[in-house]
């Protein structure tokens, strides 16, 4: 009987080696079907020997059929060198037959610091540009005839008006401002910056001035001065911020580089987007006309609250002279506030503060964000106690306006011109 499978003979047997062969050969030394191999040269660095070729008599010879094409061929799968996935080497699970280099963080640092410094550039240049480009320069100093000599240091004058360009009626009503047409001065400054400390000094606005000979800002005519004494803040009325000038450097000798200007609404929107300005208010403050109820001690005020804040005199005892500090002690703060780490690190918070202070300033054409920069950090120096903080010089009233001081007011002028430490004490 024959037991082998259907179609074998006692041919295919080979040696006999299995079931019931005489061969004293246990089963399990069977030699297994295989294929010739040619020579094939061993993968770099494999180290491994080529395998020998099972044939006549040491495996099924050359009648494979598809495994006789393959030895033929010189097809390796593989299996004969152990390397199964190709490449050969001891390198690892892979044979990649060579070592992977070890990464270089060195050159990886190098530049992904250039990557961030490059991006750094670019945002800084780009958010230089966008500034710039917003700043309304629309005030044109070289109208201003018969101006003094300019002497050491920078001489910001800093206006702020009650301009309601803009607003709307809920927006007027909740900041109190009226609905007056037009603009007036509600606060004058000039903040000088130099080597020996910066000094902010009020002009009240009641301030009895001599309005000059001047050049219509916008008719080119030409006034001659009649010697008429009135108000500061009506020379801003009569003809804006360059008869304003004008009257400012007549009536003290003063140089004015720069001009700066903010309304209503601009001043309330900066407050808010640096998230509100942190003071001491030294009394209780309830004015109807300002809109003013605040209470004694430190507190965080938000737009509407700063605004009212600033414009309140009718509550005070000082009247005007009251408000023009507590408009130092605020502006001070407001410029600490916008140059903290948190504003100008966050740009959710810088590039709104920038918005709503850029949209709303009116400066001279001369002016840089350089300048403007220089300002801020000069006003946070005074609220530091780097430098002075005054009122311009009064020695009584006429008229209700309030008269200066002739004697100190030559004497400040003088130390500014030559960017001395300020000694003169102020109204």
């Amino acid at each position: 009987m024959n037991d082998w499978p259907e179609g074998w003979s006692d041919n295919n047997r080979g040696s006999g080696y299995g079931r019931g062969g005489a061969s004293a050969r246990p089963e399990s030394a069977r030699v297994m079907r295989q294929v010739r191999r040619g020579p094939a040269a061993p993968p770099q660095g494999a180290g491994v020997p080529q395998q020998p070729s099972y044939v006549d008599g040491q495996g099924y010879g050359d009648g494979g059929g598809d495994y006789t094409n393959a030895r033929n061929t010189g097809y390796d799968s593989g299996y004969s060198t152990g390397q199964v996935y190709g490449g050969g080497g001891s390198d690892g699970p892979g044979g990649t037959g060579a070592a992977r280099p070890a990464p270089d963080w060195r050159r990886r640092i190098k530049w992904t610091a250039i990557s961030v410094a490059t991006v750094l550039v670019v945002t800084t240049v780009g958010t230089y540009f966008w500034a710039d480009s917003k700043l309304n320069r629309e005030v044109d100093l070289s109208k201003v005839i018969e101006r003094p000599e300019g002497g050491e240091g920078t001489n910001f004058l800093i206006v702020g008006s009650d301009s309601r360009e803009g607003m709307s009626a809920e927006e007027k009503k909740a900041l109190h401002t009226g609905s007056a047409e037009g603009k007036r001065t509600d606060s004058m400054m000039i903040l000088h910056t130099g080597s020996n400390g910066d000094t902010l000094i009020s002009l009240p606005r009641d301030s009895d001035v001599e309005i000059p000979s001047f050049v219509g800002s916008e008719s080119g005519k030409r006034y001659a001065g009649t010697g008429r004494h009135t108000k500061l803040n009506a020379a801003y009325a009569m003809d804006g911020p360059e008869l304003l000038v004008r009257t400012i450097e007549f009536n003290t000798g003063l140089h004015i580089d720069h001009y700066v200007e903010i309304g209503f609404a601009g001043f309330a929107n900066i407050v808010d987007a640096v998230g509100g300005v942190e003071i001491d208010i030294p009394q209780d403050i309830k004015d109807t006309k300002s809109g003013a109820d605040l209470k004694k001690g430190k507190q965080t005020l938000d737009g509407e609250e700063s605004l009212a804040f600033v414009r309140t005199r009718y509550a005070l005892a000082g009247s005007d002279l009251d408000r023009t500090k507590n408009q130092q002690k605020f502006l001070a703060a407001l410029a600490n506030q916008v140059a903290t780490p948190g504003t100008v690190l966050n740009p959710f918070k810088l590039y709104p503060t920038m918005s709503a202070g850029l949209d709303t300033l009116i400066v001279d054409k001369d002016m840089g964000l350089y300048d403007l920069g220089s300002m801020f950090f000069a006003m946070k120096g005074v609220n530091g106690g780097d430098g002075t903080s005054m009122n311009m010089p009064i020695s009584g009233s006429t008229g209700g306006n309030l008269v200066w001081d002739k004697a100190k007011v030559k004497q400040l002028v003088s130390q500014l011109k030559n960017d001395e430490k300020v000694t003169v004490s102020g109204g």
